[in-house]
């Protein structure tokens, strides 16, 4: 049996920070969003009883330290699975982007794994699972437009984005997402983000109002170090995007366009700059529908 599973990478709609547990993890309240930009993960079973992952990018670690393999590890010790698996990673998705490139990987696994394996668990048990090894792939399992609150695993799905398009442009250089969260909270956040305000902006069907509400205090701590970042911000403006902002812990930058011709004449000016060389015209999406 041979099973292959889209994992969609993921932009912040709004990113806020509003404290932080005894156990280290901050207490967020973002919104999330599917882009139609994907890794591709092939699944069959094989009879060595082992875990092997194979990958496009030499980037990508393929031994234990990949979530892909931690979710099968984690699934054949709870549940006595015996058989092994094959899995081959197709990556597109930038690395060390602020995309949930890692986490999206992993829930894909849960899915796939699910089905192969015959285990027969509900949306709910993976994503219970799904916490233990990261905030982000419970959103991941379930996709779409979403509130998340708590360390990212209180999710509640909302209206779809409204339509337009999105223009992705990572720069070249990588973010520690621990550095980022370890400068936060040695600031005091000034601003915090409107994310009440783009939810119902969103729900009402309102592109401009969504944009005008997007924030992400984390964008303070890393543009505050890579000014490339608001560079390609500017670029994008200048060339028609309605907002651009940084997803994530960053260094990925994302527009919103009203048009595809906008979004169009926005990549030649970000690729004729040289600033990101990881770029994509891509649009928001719900894999559920």
């Amino acid at each position: 049996m041979r099973i292959e599973r889209k994992a969609y990478a993921k932009i912040n709609l709004g990113l806020d920070v509003t404290g932080k547990r005894e156990d280290g993890y901050h207490i967020v309240s973002m919104i999330m969003q599917n882009v139609d930009l994907y890794d591709t993960l092939t699944f069959e079973k094989n009879d060595t009883g082992e875990i092997i992952l194979n990958a496009s990018s030499p980037k990508i670690p393929t031994d234990d330290s990949n979530l892909i393999c931690k979710v099968a590890k984690q699934l054949r010790e709870k549940y006595g699975v015996k058989d092994g698996v094959s899995v081959y990673l197709e990556k597109r998705i930038p690395v060390a982007a602020g995309m949930a490139g890692g986490s999206t990987d992993g829930a894909a696994t849960y899915v796939a794994l699910n089905k192969l394996w015959n285990l027969g668990l509900d949306t709910k048990t993976m994503c219970e699972l799904a916490v233990k090894l990261g905030a982000d792939i419970p959103y991941c399992i379930i996709g779409g437009t979403a509130l998340a609150e708590g360390i990212g695993e209180e999710l509640t799905t909302i209206s779809d984005m409204p339509k337009c398009h999105l223009v992705i442009a990572k720069p070249d250089i990588d973010v520690s997402t621990g550095w980022v969260y370890k400068t936060l909270d040695s600031k005091k956040i000034e601003n915090h983000p409107d994310i009440a305000g783009v939810r119902t902006a969103i729900e009402n069907d309102d592109l401009k109002g969504m944009c005008e509400k997007i924030g992400n205090v984390l964008e303070y701590v890393t543009a505050s170090k890579y000014s490339v970042i608001n560079d390609i911000e500017k670029i994008m403006e200048d060339n028609g995007a309605v907002k651009a902002f940084m997803t994530g812990s960053g260094p990925t930058v994302f527009g919103v366009f009203d048009s595809e011709q906008k979004a169009k004449e926005a990549v030649e000016a970000v690729k004729t700059s040289g600033l990101a060389p990881e770029l994509f015209l891509t649009k928001p999406i719900n894999p559920n529908k």
